[in-house]
């Protein structure tokens, strides 16, 4: 007999897939970018140029999936797929890398600004968005809120460090896998604080 999948595992892993495959095929567009190999300009800025017109419209097109799936639509994905149309968009039009590299950069310290304003104000928007997933204590959710404001500068710095200091090969890969996985990291270093804040009708 075949295991069948729940309904929120099968939402989990396509949340996922939404989430981590447009990234996934930035980099496997500019990898693979059909760029003649008489091409004597540079060769990275066409790569990123191209990578670039596939990603815009796949990014679109998962929300729209993830819209058709679920009837709403995540604030925090459609905010990165704004930035991501006006500083891909940008690349595009005037032929220059650095404002997609410098995306990131952006979406991070717009995230600090945002949640910084919320705590400036005594509030948590972290609750606002994973609240239903993460019945944390108001103290809880104020301490990971503080965490992630000091995390997204420092993923901000780290990002320009990347791709002013490094090459363009190697900006495309830290910011598929790179960023992601350190996300990911920290997240998950945070066990001890939920645990410890997690509400007290939520425990078993």
């Amino acid at each position: 007999m075949g295991i069948k999948m729940s309904k929120t595992t099968q939402h989990s892993w396509s949340k996922t897939i939404l989430e981590f495959g447009p990234i996934l095929i930035f980099f496997l567009a500019y990898k693979f970018a059909p760029i003649p190999p008489e091409f004597e300009g540079d060769k990275g800025l066409e790569q990123i140029i191209f990578a670039t017109k596939i990603f815009i419209p796949v990014i679109f097109l998962s929300l729209l999936i993830g819209w058709l799936q679920t009837k709403e639509i995540a604030k925090m994905p459609l905010f990165s797929a704004i930035i991501i149309l006006i500083f891909g968009g940008l690349t595009i039009w005037l032929r220059d890398e650095t404002f997609i590299k410098m995306k990131p950069t952006i979406l991070y310290l717009l995230f600090a600004l945002l949640l910084g304003l919320g705590l400036f104000r005594g509030r948590s928007y972290l609750e606002t968005l994973m609240g239903n997933a993460l019945p944390m204590s108001e103290v809880g959710w104020l301490i990971m809120t503080r965490r992630f404001t000091i995390f997204f500068i420092f993923l901000a710095i780290l990002n320009e460090c990347v791709w002013r200091w490094f090459s363009t090969d190697f900006w495309v890969s830290f910011k598929t896998f790179g960023l992601p996985v350190l996300l990911l990291v920290f997240f998950f270093s945070q066990a001890r604080l939920i645990q410890k804040h997690v509400s007290e009708n939520n425990k078993e």
